[in-house]
């Protein structure tokens, strides 16, 4: 099946809201030439501003034919993969962001690539890109968005209790909530509700309507509550 007649359901609105712009300065693109270098930055510098604007489908072939020429290029691997997700290509999506961790060991974008699985129902990958993001200790807000993708691939498995479990785990805020707090605390009262247990639902979209009354749908959320 192709990834694009996949549920546009699975993809989890973390991911998808991270990285509304990405850094491209100062990228090496190896051994090119000046002149070919100064075109691929230049066509780099414009695929990002294509991904900023919600334009993926340029930035992807602009992306392409970067790759071409200046294969490997990771800054071009992580966009490439970003603008593909994006656009809910999931399996070449996630092949790109694969070879952007084989390249730089980083697991910046494990959460996508864990999304990726999910769309795909690779329960089991989704899982691995799990434990091995938490195996790396990264920022906080990392970890809260990889942690909202397993509850969702639980969830999307009919495993409502273990997904609530999952994201119960998490530490708890301290001080004023930041907003992978909010968004976690989101996905929860959403899973609160679908089993029923309104009153746990309507404390969690209470919580993040007193953080912050303009987060997503939340105020609306918990008026019908």
């Amino acid at each position: 099946m192709p990834d694009e007649a996949k549920s546009s359901k699975k993809r989890s609105s973390s991911s998808k809201r991270r990285r509304a712009a990405v850094d491209v300065s100062g990228v090496d693109f190896g051994s090119v030439a000046g002149s070919t270098r100064a075109k691929l930055t230049g066509r780099l510098e414009d695929a990002a501003k294509a991904f900023a604007g919600d334009r993926f489908g340029d930035a992807e072939r602009l992306l392409l034919s970067i790759d071409k020429l200046a294969p490997g290029v990771p800054e071009v691997l992580e966009l490439l993969g970003l603008s593909r997700y994006r656009q809910g290509k999931w399996r070449k999506a996630a092949a790109d962001l694969r070879k952007f961790h084989a390249v730089t060991g980083s697991v910046e974008q494990h959460p996508v690539l864990a999304d990726c699985a999910r769309a795909m129902e690779e329960w089991n990958e989704v899982e691995r890109l799990w434990k091995e993001l938490g195996s790396e200790s990264p920022e906080p807000a990392l970890i809260e968005e990889g942690r909202i993708v397993m509850a969702g691939s639980l969830a999307d498995q009919g495993r409502l209790t273990d997904a609530i479990r999952t994201l119960e785990k998490a530490p708890s805020a301290k001080g004023r909530p930041s907003v992978h707090h909010m968004r976690r605390w989101y996905a929860l009262g959403d899973l609160y509700e679908r089993v029923g247990d309104r009153a746990h639902a309507r404390r969690l979209f209470g919580q993040i309507v007193n953080a912050d009354s303009t987060f997503g749908d939340a105020a609306e959320r918990l008026a019908a509550l």
